[in-house]
């Protein structure tokens, strides 16, 4: 489905005479109602349009197979089911019995950029995790409550977090400040792994849908490589989705445990 998306914008674009390869078009936000507050633009975006697609998406799912649930399970019942086991027994091996209360805002980020990438997968629609300010937010949002949350249960004894146990104290003022660095990059690597990952495989992806258009009936060679690359292309979108979620668990044990 990503590939007739990205063929068919090249063939647009080669038809009014433009170049065919236009890899970053697919990431332009554009105003869909203009809006300004005092001066600060907040125009409704293609963006902000996705973003409450997939909430309305991950909404919509949750209801259907909550209100009617069978004993045989259905497919979306099935998905809704195996999501929540998912998460659930990922918070329970990373954060233990006492992260369970969290569960439910690992659950709604996790499921909150699976949705985000899936969504961008589909033809002439906006990939949102592809842009690292909606990634970047997500990160910070995750990094300033894992930190205060260390203070509220730990007090002013979260700093001994960043004082490693049974080093010489000749090493420890290098350490320390090592492990203050460690810890104030967490929100950019969060953030730049997922839009970096993003951003990169559909850019690929238009790449070579590029060149499908100019090679014509040639073009069979590089099509085939969009299909496949489709495909990873959703593993990948998974994948990411994974990786931020499991993250975020260690960053709340950390918080909770100090360990």
């Amino acid at each position: 489905m990503a590939t007739n998306n990205h063929v068919m914008e090249n063939a647009g674009d080669a038809a009014h005479g433009a170049s065919p390869i236009q890899p970053m078009h697919q990431f332009e936000i554009v105003d869909l109602i203009p809006l300004e507050l005092f001066g600060v633009n907040i125009s409704f975006t293609n963006s902000s349009l996705f973003m409450v697609v997939a909430v309305l998406a991950i909404i919509g799912l949750t209801l259907l197979t909550v209100d009617g649930r069978a004993t045989v399970p259905g497919r979306l019942q099935s998905i809704a089911e195996l999501s929540y086991e998912f998460v659930a027994k990922m918070v329970r091996d990373n954060v233990g019995d006492s992260g369970q209360k969290y569960f439910p805002f690992v659950f709604s980020l996790f499921m909150f950029v699976l949705a985000c990438n899936l969504i961008g997968m589909i033809p002439y629609t906006f990939t949102v995790t592809s842009h690292i300010a909606v990634t970047f937010a997500l990160s910070a949002v995750i990094f300033i409550g894992v930190t205060v949350l260390g203070f509220i249960k730990h007090g002013i004894h979260f700093l001994k977090f960043f004082v490693p146990s049974g080093i010489p104290i000749a090493l420890m003022p290098l350490l320390v400040i090592v492990e203050v660095i460690s810890y104030f990059t967490r929100p950019i690597s969060l953030s730049v792994r997922l839009f970096a990952n993003m951003m990169a495989g559909h850019t690929m992806i238009k790449v070579f849908a590029g060149f499908v258009v100019m090679m014509g009936f040639a073009g069979i060679a590089p099509l085939a490589l969009i299909v496949a690359f489709t495909g990873l292309e959703i593993l990948i979108a998974f994948l990411q989705a994974y990786v931020f979620a499991i993250l975020t668990c260690i960053y709340l044990n950390d918080a909770i445990h100090m360990h």
